[in-house]
């Protein structure tokens, strides 16, 4: 986690210093220049409230990318694995379908191990087990949502409320001009507009990450009430319990 915010940090540290100019000079000058305009626009916006919203994105982005790795790693195989626990089973070796469960990453071999540890207990043990364990695993799979989605909730409003500060600007100096124009209002109605798109711009980055991550968790689960299910079966039919 620390090294995803360190390396989201070094691009925003780009957003405000001389680091785009550096890279255009060896690099693409379209990509550069549109590099540039962001910059701007950012810049433009306001630094105060500009900058609490990157935070929210880098600290958004850095808890997504830790939730995807997390969940690609607990995406194992499940057929083969309920294939080489049978196996296992059918020879009587429960300790070595213990040991393949231990060895295999993810929720699924977990409870499938806890399992397979109160076999001597019968079916009941094994899916109060089951049961239980399923429940420790879910809040693992869901760690870090919470922030997320509060990430997701305060990016749009620090961009409203930059609106209404610039907006507030616009009007006190119409109050100190004494006249309405578009050279007077243009800036202040320019901060508050981009404070508004760049808090929206995070939030729906932010979302799209966030509902991609609760379909992978939704996946694993049903991967893990199946593999659960089928277990039992699998030791009711190898006479594992006794």
């Amino acid at each position: 986690m620390r090294k995803i915010i360190a390396l989201l940090l070094v691009f925003a540290l780009c957003m405000t210093t001389g680091a785009p100019e550096m890279l255009a000079q060896g690099g693409d000058a379209a990509d550069a220049g549109g590099f540039q305009i962001l910059k701007k626009y950012f810049i433009d916006g306001g630094w105060q409230f500009m900058s609490l919203v990157l935070v929210c994105l880098i600290l958004g982005l850095a808890f997504c990318i830790e939730r995807i790795i997390t969940l690609n790693i607990a995406s194992a195989n499940t057929d083969k694995l309920m294939s080489q626990i049978d196996e296992n089973l059918k020879s009587g070796n429960v300790n070595g379908a213990m040991e393949v469960c231990k060895s295999t990453q993810g929720p699924t071999a977990t409870i499938l191990y806890e399992g397979l540890r109160q076999a001597n207990n019968g079916p009941e043990a094994v899916e109060k087990s089951i049961v239980s364990y399923g429940s420790v695993q879910m809040g693992l799979l869901e760690k870090g949502l919470v922030w997320i989605s509060l990430f997701i909730a305060i990016a749009p409003m620090l961009g409203f409320m930059g609106t209404v500060i610039g907006m507030i600007g616009a009007f006190e100096k119409i109050a100190t001009v004494g006249e309405l124009s578009p050279a007077v209002v243009a800036d202040g109605i320019k901060v508050a507009l981009l404070t508004t798109v760049f808090g929206l711009v995070t939030a729906i980055i932010l979302q799209i990450f966030y509902n991609y991550i609760i379909s992978k968790v939704d996946s694993i689960v049903g991967k893990m009430e199946d593999a659960s299910i089928a277990l039992v079966d699998v030791m009711a039919s190898n006479n594992v319990f006794k």
